[in-house]
């Protein structure tokens, strides 16, 4: 019998701690397949932070580190660095890469360093109750704005790819969305080649996905898609922000 459908080598055979129509176990096997399709699973390290990537390597058969909140990227370029061969990527949510993070992700960005980050954007803290995160929209309820964030007292979200792109180290920066199979494959395409940078040695690669979150967005899954697609995708526009030139 022909296989058309399989886990990837990659990929732990474990049951999920994600909330029914969570993105993360889009993202999880996209990354997945990826590396197996790169060949790469047995030099590749992951660096996931505090939030709902915590526990990130029981689904990733790979070596992998913990880093303190925000700190991934300090993390993998230490171990990049003592460990060239390697490829390190870090696994990081808004929350984390957004708020405390965002010196150390902007300054690993402008180095340069040759490591890849997958940033998964859900416009909320997904693991500590749902309170306002970085890229929490305009108007969006959560536990610490019931009435909406409004740009007077929290300011307006911050779109991380559009802040990232113009840095000189940067060389692939993309958004992309998991809220349909239209969107997966694109997804796909984008983190496989954000690997492609590294494993080349270009330089460092982000891709931001655009996440679901239907629990803390008091959504089902099916009312969080389209909210994906509505509300999210309106605020940060999908695409390729920053691209290597040929040659």
């Amino acid at each position: 019998m022909e296989v058309v459908f399989d886990r990837p080598r990659s990929l732990t055979s474990v049951g999920t701690h994600y909330c029914p129509g969570c993105g993360h176990g889009i993202i999880h096997r996209l990354v997945a397949e990826v590396i197996d399709e790169f060949n790469i699973r047995e030099k590749t390290v992951v660096v996931a932070p505090v939030g709902c990537a915590v526990l990130l390597y029981n689904y990733l058969n790979l070596d992998s580190y913990e880093a303190a909140h925000g700190r991934a990227p300090a993390i993998a370029t230490g171990c990049k660095r003592v460990h060239p061969e390697t490829v390190v990527f870090t696994y990081q949510g808004d929350g984390d890469l957004a708020a405390i993070g965002t010196a150390e992700i902007v300054h690993a960005a402008t180095r340069g360093e040759k490591i890849t980050t997958i940033f998964v954007n859900n416009a909320i803290y997904g693991m500590t109750a749902g309170q306002m995160a970085p890229t929490t929209l305009i108007g969006q309820k959560t536990t610490t704005t019931p009435n909406g964030r409004t740009p007077e007292k929290a300011g307006y979200p911050i779109r991380v790819c559009e802040m990232l792109a113009p840095l000189e180290g940067a060389r692939y920066i993309a958004r992309v969305s998991v809220s349909s199979p239209k969107n997966v494959i694109q997804a796909k395409k984008a983190i496989k080649k954000a690997f492609e940078m590294q494993i080349k040695g270009l330089g460092f690669s982000l891709v931001e996905v655009l996440s679901q979150c239907p629990t803390n967005w008091h959504m089902t899954p099916v009312e969080s898609v389209k909210w994906v697609d509505d509300a999210m995708a309106s605020y940060f526009p999908l695409g390729e922000f920053k691209v290597p030139k040929e040659g």
